[in-house]
């Protein structure tokens, strides 16, 4: 792992050299969520996956927008790919890489977008943000694990949610637990969660992953109908049993999907 020039920092799995997957993680993740997935179900793939701006490792320098990452990326791909890449994201990491896919489709060479949110309801991101500002931290590490446990990582491994907490949670000033990330950003990405949906251009092969149970849905009819127009046959629809966790809840279908994308 490094940190790169771009203010990136990144986490390389798989072989020495050029990536042909870059992964995106979603809102309030990083980029060694990836790990499992890259290590035991893509070995030979070299993976990049960087923790997003504000997130992790990462500048949690302002502005934190969908453009802000973009110009982050294309500057990590310039540097380090050698001709377009297949690039996974989850969540809002599917939002950022749809606007990566619509600014330089050069870079892309597949999309594969596991439960993307994109394009969702101003008055429900307002709701989560206001939830997530009046309780950002938590007392000890026990109640983290069983917010998470409880909700989205319902169906996830528990030795792989005890990874990510070995990795994300930090101890804070005045002896609470938090995420290693800019609560700051995160409100302003709720907001970039509103913003109109920005379609790739006809052409880049795409997977879209719906998370069969996640309630309320993040895919939207708008995004599928859009999606649908604009790529053709270029679109395959998948549908999971899991949460929205895709990637840890369900590593081997989704190295299954990339694997199609890298030929």
């Amino acid at each position: 792992m490094s940190t790169h020039p771009s203010g990136l920092h990144v986490y390389r799995y798989g072989p020495a050299g050029p990536p042909r997957l870059l992964a995106i993680h979603g809102l309030t993740g990083h980029g060694r969520r990836w790990q499992t997935l890259a290590t035991r179900h893509l070995p030979e793939i070299a993976v990049a996956a960087p923790d997003l701006i504000g997130h992790g490792r990462s500048s949690w320098a302002a502005p934190w927008t969908f453009e802000a990452n973009v110009g982050a990326l294309v500057a990590l791909l310039e540097d380090q790919a050698d001709g377009p890449v297949v690039v996974v994201g989850h969540s809002f990491g599917g939002a950022v890489a749809m606007h990566l896919a619509a600014a330089r489709p050069d870079l892309v060479a597949g999309l594969v977008l596991l439960d993307p949110a994109i394009g969702l309801d101003g008055e429900w991101m307002r709701e989560i943000a206001e939830s997530m500002l009046a309780s950002p931290d938590y007392p000890d590490r026990e109640e983290a694990r069983t917010e998470k446990f409880t909700g989205s990582w319902a169906d996830v491994e528990p030795a792989e949610l005890d990874r990510d907490l070995d990795e994300h949670l930090i101890a804070l000033p005045g002896g609470r637990f938090g995420w290693r990330i800019c609560v700051p950003a995160m409100m302003a990405y709720w907001s970039e969660l509103a913003r109109d949906v920005v379609l790739p251009p006809s052409g880049i092969p795409t997977t879209l992953v719906r998370a069969a149970w996640t309630d309320p849905p993040y895919v939207t009819g708008e995004l599928l109908d859009g999606l649908s127009q604009r790529l053709g046959a270029d679109l395959t629809l998948v549908d999971l049993d899991c949460l929205h966790m895709v990637a840890q809840a369900k590593p081997a279908e989704t190295a299954e999907l990339i694997r199609r994308h890298l030929g």
